[in-house]
């Protein structure tokens, strides 16, 4: 028999306590990978459903912009730019699929379907939920029809968003006690359409205002935080200079 003496007793309880704790290392790591990894997914998952909607928009506002293209010209180019993308999401995901050009066939009509018809509501219809007032959603088909996707599209992000304002007369600043702006981008521009709108940030909270501002200037928007006559984001589609 082998005896065994207090310094090995030491010894191997100290072993089994650093097995033990080295244990407990790796079991967190472990964990940490596995939640970076989902956090991960589920960025990349959320990044791929966004981004459609983004160029839509994105491309729509730089072919109106920087080519000087028409609202509706425009509006279809971002349309196709977005169409394509789809199809290109499709075609990965089909990409050992038997059949796979009639898949893609009726995926092209199902997704231009898809988008157009998003497109259609987007710009002749605002609920009463996202606007201030009766007279906000009479005016809201005088607004640019890219501003009007994009608002359409925030709203899907922002149950809560409201418009307070979209086309203006003169005799409306003198009504609001403000001084005329001749150069507004609220009244009527040469595309036949209003290139303003603004949406309320009172009592919104500063993320949410940060993220709404932040999501509208990357699309391609000016934008602008002022107190007129009350708390609100004036955004914009402004021609380059």
């Amino acid at each position: 028999m082998e005896k065994y003496t207090n310094k090995d007793i030491e010894w191997l309880l100290n072993l089994q306590k650093e097995s033990s704790s080295q244990a407990v290392q790796k079991s967190k790591t472990g964990w940490k990978r596995i939640v970076f990894r989902v956090v991960m997914a589920l960025c990349g998952i959320v990044g791929l459903i966004v981004f459609p909607f983004f160029l839509l928009i994105r491309f729509s506002v730089y072919l109106n912009l920087t080519h000087s293209m028409p609202a509706w010209p425009a509006l279809i180019g971002g349309i196709t730019a977005t169409i394509c993308l789809l199809l290109a999401y499709l075609f990965l995901l089909s990409f050992k699929m038997a059949n796979k050009k009639r898949l893609m066939k009726i995926g092209l009509i199902g997704i231009s379907t898809m988008v157009f018809g998003y497109c259609l509501f987007s710009v002749f219809y605002l609920s009463s939920v996202h606007a201030k007032s009766a007279e906000v959603q009479d005016v809201y088909r005088s607004m640019h029809p890219i501003m009007r996707v994009a608002v359409s599209t925030v709203t899907l992000a922002d149950n809560d968003l409201v418009i307070t304002d979209i086309e203006r007369m003169e005799d409306d600043y003198n009504r609001m006690g403000l001084p005329v702006n001749q150069s507004s981008l609220h009244y009527r521009q040469e595309s036949g359409y209003v290139q303003a709108v603004d949406i309320r940030t009172f009592d919104r909270g500063f993320v949410r205002n940060a993220l709404l501002r932040g999501s509208l200037e990357l699309m391609g928007f000016s934008t602008i935080r002022h107190v007129g006559t009350a708390d609100h984001l004036h955004v914009e589609l402004r021609p380059l200079n």
